[in-house]
């Protein structure tokens, strides 16, 4: 088999991993998508390393163990960000990243001071009064 294949295969997942990230407005979807991209990587790894290793007579594969590595990271990057994500939709309602930017504090989020400082003392008795 040619070199050509999995390599144009990679980078047509890796392209839809692309832009599922891009476009995707949902947390789960936008790491789905990110899975696929480290599939595409994991598909080129293994492929270069079977070409080297015909061509070179190399029985190291290293390309094949730099992939178990790949998803074993891949596996635990997908469990703490499910449980982020879960955390996230219990507190919030959504898992739509869009929403969940209006989460962060900032000066015009209610907070003690109008402009984001915190109030004086005369500001706290004005307030009781």
């Amino acid at each position: 088999m040619h070199l050509a294949y999995p390599a144009v295969l990679s980078a047509l997942l890796f392209c839809t991993g692309l832009y599922g990230v891009l476009a995707r407005r949902n947390a789960i979807l936008v790491l789905m998508s990110v899975e696929l991209m480290l599939n595409a990587v994991n598909l080129n790894l293994v492929a270069f390393d079977v070409w080297l290793s015909k061509t070179a007579r190399d029985t190291l594969h290293s390309g094949q163990a730099l992939t178990l590595f790949t998803i074993a990271i891949a596996a635990a990057e997908i469990g703490i960000g499910l449980a982020i994500v879960l955390a996230v939709y219990r507190g919030r309602g959504t898992s739509d990243i869009d929403k969940l930017r209006d989460t962060a504090e900032g000066p015009d989020s209610g907070g003690p001071g109008t402009d984001g400082s915190t109030p004086t003392v005369a500001e706290k008795a004005e307030a009781t009064a």
